[in-house]
């Protein structure tokens, strides 16, 4: 009965292009995938930076949620700014139901206000594929109640199975050599004919899609250090971290701290939400208004714990989501692993990095 209900949920979600307006996909490891926490980031590390993640989200429910990203990044001092490109792909519900794949290029301009602080201000631009694959679907009228799903059902297949779109955003960052902070917005255009694959006809082509804002802020200390030039084994440092995400009437807070033991890296976060509910009525005022007050609800949603190894050129890390809401006994958590390639700059530019933050 779990496994239907999931199925008819999905075919819902799938029909109506709802999961995708309303929220998007989310990472635990926000910097280990900087480029998709903020296009700003991209060229903060000078030299080329590769990094590829995938995430598995509540592997024991079934319709699982499988993420996976690809980036590159460097920056280029006849710019003055850094470039980046950000691959993504995305398949929810079982068998991949629908399955989104997006492509973004992006600059981020880099300046120079005082000699210890600099800013970022980035473009990004995205195509979007979202493609529903019908044949993985199933419906009530398919089920024998003996057998199971062993009928062909009745329901006409829809005449578009993929929709294209054009998206963009915008983000911010700066940074001192301790502290740093930024402020992301994805999807800040319309869409033109990017809504659900039903459509009765009558509703207004463009898709105004929640915009997507991201705030952080955080601060990178050391502890102890043998050499202010290079890393060395053993070297201790520290960064506490904060993440605001908003997304239509979805709240996001994520505190954490990242322990760094040269080569090794534990992070710990608590990731809880608060979402909006609507307006309730309570009375009305003496003029006759109504008097309404918002309803929300707070959500303790994962304690997130991760584990990382860097060396030199090469980073490597995994992280576990610990689910602690009401869903927690039905998830079965979320896995999520990242690999990082730190390429040697192509001249004799300094291989520094632009930015002391964390890797994961």
């Amino acid at each position: 009965m779990k496994k239907r209900i999931a199925i008819i949920m999905t075919v819902v979600l799938a029909l109506a292009g709802l999961r995708i307006q309303a929220q998007d996909a989310m990472f635990s490891q926000y910097y280990a995938n900087p480029l998709y926490l903020n296009p700003a980031f991209a060229g903060t590390n000078v030299c080329p930076r590769i990094a590829l993640h995938f995430r598995d989200q509540w592997p024991a429910a079934p319709g699982t949620f499988m993420t996976y990203t690809a980036s590159y990044d460097e920056h280029f001092d006849k710019i003055s700014g850094g470039v980046g490109v950000l691959l993504f792909g995305d398949r929810a519900g079982e068998g991949g139901i629908i399955n989104t794949y997006t492509a973004s290029a992006m600059y981020s301009f880099k300046l120079k206000v005082a000699k210890k602080f600099n800013m970022r201000f980035a473009l990004q631009a995205t195509y979007e594929y979202r493609g529903l694959n019908w044949d993985a679907l199933t419906f009530p009228d398919m089920i024998d109640p003996k057998y199971g799903f062993i009928y062909q059902t009745s329901e006409q297949q829809p005449d578009k199975l993929a929709i294209h779109s054009f998206d963009m955003a915008a983000g911010f960052l700066g940074y001192t050599p301790h502290l740093y902070f930024g402020v992301a917005a994805h999807h800040i255009v319309p869409v033109f004919n990017a809504k659900g694959f039903i459509s009765n006809g009558l509703e207004n082509p463009y898709d105004y899609r929640p915009v997507k804002w991201t705030a952080h802020v955080g601060g990178y200390f050391d502890l102890k250090r043998k050499s202010k030039k290079e890393t060395s084994f053993g070297d201790i440092s520290i960064s506490p971290n904060f993440i605001f995400q908003h997304q239509q009437n979805f709240n996001y807070f994520s505190e954490g701290c990242y322990f760094n033991f040269y080569p090794f890296t534990v992070g710990l976060w608590l990731r809880h939400g608060l979402t909006y509910k609507g307006e309730q009525f309570v009375g009305v005022d003496t003029l006759g208004n109504a008097i309404t007050q918002p309803i929300s609800y707070h959500n303790m949603d994962a304690f997130i714990v991760m584990f990382g190894v860097e060396y030199e050129w090469f980073k490597v890390a995994y992280s576990y989501d610990v689910t602690i809401s009401k869903l927690a006994n039905y998830t079965g958590g979320s896995h999520e692993v990242s690999l990082q390639f730190l390429l040697p700059c192509p001249n004799k530019r300094k291989a520094i990095k632009d930015l002391n933050c964390p890797s994961f």
